[in-house]
């Protein structure tokens, strides 16, 4: 997609993108702003191998259960499952439960994963893609903790044309009813403290092989901006400049980018985010989507139910455009009886609702804790 066709598909002819303004003409169609309105999800991963029976059936149980909107896993920074033009595709898995998850009366939001980006073909031909780390080691070649944490950089408008064919793909399929972005942001600097033994590392404190990006176009953009090259400060993590120029990238791919193309073709868009924003320099607070979805697995941050409910209450209140905030839930770590109670205090804290992950690692009596719960809070 060259970049006329892509302006054309953002309804911003004539307009800069890096002027950073959405246009007064694209409408933000979905009434969510300042307003209430319950609902519960469940993230599914790829599964292309249930038949349309199994999935009737799974439906049957999630809506029974009071989930009203899934997230299923279409894009995967490896495969495409639905039927894309511009990535390599596996089964065309969406187009094949879209009609299955209406019909038992749940909306449907394609899972993308934003920033990684594991396509061999593009990797191969696009390195400078990529974001660099501050060794000057590029994630193609020394990725952070895990293979796939192969991040493309959200300071070039070559990743903007690539990633927003993605979202305007999505957003031509008829039965979607939005676009659901996950990994939008860069590599953790410093990962949850939690996780931290699973790597069998401590970070307390700002390493340079997990701090990105450095890359010519963000020094040399940051330079413009600044007069300071971020290789040659001291400590980089004691900028706030520097912090700030990374939030912003991202920021503009989001609001100025990927979210006029889902709300021109109909569609709304939430994200997946990080409750330990500044560590993944994610500043969810500022983006203009539809809501959030923030991933308060407890246990990665050494906290419980309790820790879910404060968190949920500090990204209510810290929203600029008062966009509804669903708690995102581990349930693999949670026991029937935390699962109900997550969702009690989710909602006394301003939560509009909570989001499993995933479905397929609910039980039978985790299904019918949810259950409970949700007539509950119906009842008042």
């Amino acid at each position: 997609m060259n970049r006329r066709e892509f302006t054309r598909l953002m309804g911003l002819s004539g307009v800069s993108l890096a002027a950073g303004k959405i246009l007064p003409g694209i409408r933000l169609p979905f009434n969510t702003r300042n307003e209430r309105h319950m609902k519960q999800w469940a993230w599914i991963g790829t599964d292309v191998n249930s038949s349309p029976d199994d999935w009737k059936r799974r439906f049957a149980v999630m809506r029974e259960s009071g989930i009203d909107a899934i997230l299923p896993e279409i894009y995967n920074s490896r495969q495409a499952f639905y039927r894309s033009s511009h990535l390599p595709t596996g089964q065309p898995w969406l187009e094949t439960i879209i009609p299955l998850a209406k019909e038992a009366g749940l909306e449907v939001h394609g899972w993308m994963w934003t920033m990684p980006c594991n396509i061999d073909e593009i990797v191969d031909k696009h390195p400078e893609w990529f974001v660099v780390n501050r060794l000057g080691e590029s994630s193609t070649v020394k990725p952070a903790y895990v293979k796939y944490y192969k991040f493309l950089c959200p300071s070039r408008p070559e990743v903007w044309e690539f990633v927003g064919k993605t979202v305007s793909e999505l957003s031509q399929i008829d039965g979607l009813t939005g676009v659901h972005l996950d990994y939008v942001r860069y590599p953790d600097v410093i990962l949850p403290i939690g996780l931290q033994p699973r790597y069998n590392i401590v970070q307390d404190r700002e390493y340079p092989q997990y701090d990105y990006c450095y890359c010519d176009v963000c020094r040399d953009s940051f330079k413009k901006e600044s007069g300071i090259d971020p290789m040659k400060l001291g400590d980089p993590s004691e900028s706030e400049a520097w912090k700030e120029f990374r939030y912003k990238r991202i920021t503009h791919l989001v609001n100025d980018v990927l979210l006029p193309i889902a709300h021109k073709g109909g569609k709304k868009m939430t994200a997946a985010v990080f409750p330990n924003w500044k560590d993944v320099r994610q500043q969810w607070s500022q983006w203009k989507l539809d809501g959030f979805l923030p991933m308060l697995y407890a246990a990665y941050y050494n906290g419980g139910v309790d820790w879910i409910a404060k968190k949920t209450g500090e990204e209510v209140k810290s929203q600029r455009y008062g966009a509804p905030v669903y708690s995102g839930l581990s349930v693999g770590q949670l026991s029937p009886e935390e699962i109900a109670e997550a969702v009690r205090l989710t909602s006394k804290a301003g939560g509009s609702g909570v989001s499993l992950f995933s479905a397929q690692a609910m039980s039978e009596k985790k299904w019918a804790s949810l259950k409970s719960a949700i007539e509950l809070l119906k009842k008042g």
